[in-house]
């Protein structure tokens, strides 16, 4: 390689790519391919409460019931509301806009809290009330054959999207470290878009979820 070469060379280009382009190209397969995986981890259970359903069909009915819709609404709307505002944090940086993509992802983060603080809420009422999965169910209100298989699935799915928040929020934080450095800007803004194509999929799953727990 030349010395112009060498002086050409992005500062973030990873010495086994030859060009930036190839570099961003790689990555962005590599995150597609990673939230595939994702998607049919939950694809997996989404099947497995839909056929548990169909043989639990009214004791998953009365189950639901007792969900707090109100947190779960809430919830929902803090979740759509940051996928929005991680969305405009990309479009900020691509436009050389640090401090208000700064606040953005700062708003996206806070809205993780929230929705974790809410979650929190929602289990500590289910403790108190015995719907606990498994054989630690206690829950009097609801006890049709499948009762504590309908909280089983309840806490497994919802504690593996709340375990995807945090990943998810840590991820948004580290990205904004980034952009807080100037590491990131109009000319390389891929680990922005990145986490913000994370933190999409943890929104998605939430809109898959919400419905079939407390709507359906």
């Amino acid at each position: 390689m030349s010395s112009s070469d060498t002086h050409a060379r992005h500062p973030y280009l990873a010495e086994h790519y030859e060009t930036i382009e190839k570099q961003d190209h790689a990555v962005r397969l590599g995150m597609w391919l990673f939230l595939g995986t994702e998607v049919l981890l939950f694809a997996g259970l989404f099947l497995g409460y839909t056929v548990y359903r169909h043989f639990y069909h009214e004791t998953f009915h009365e189950a639901s019931r007792t969900l707090n819709l109100t947190l779960g609404t809430i919830n929902t709307i803090v979740l759509i509301t940051s996928s929005l505002s991680v969305a405009l944090a990309y479009h900020a940086i691509k436009h050389g806009q640090r401090q208000k993509c700064l606040g953005l992802l700062t708003f996206t983060i806070i809205c993780a809290l929230g929705f974790l603080v809410i979650k929190g809420f929602e289990y500590q009422h289910k403790f108190a009330e015995g719907a606990l999965p498994g054989q630690f169910y206690r829950f009097h209100e609801v006890t049709g054959p499948g009762a504590n298989l309908f909280f089983t699935i309840y806490f497994l799915t919802t504690g593996l999207h709340a375990f995807h928040v945090i990943v998810g929020m840590s991820v948004l934080i580290w990205v904004m470290k980034g952009v807080w450095k100037g590491k990131y800007g109009p000319d390389y803004y891929v680990p922005v878009e990145l986490g913000g194509l994370y933190w999409h999929l943890v929104d998605l799953v939430w809109i898959f979820l919400f419905p079939l727990l407390y709507l359906i």
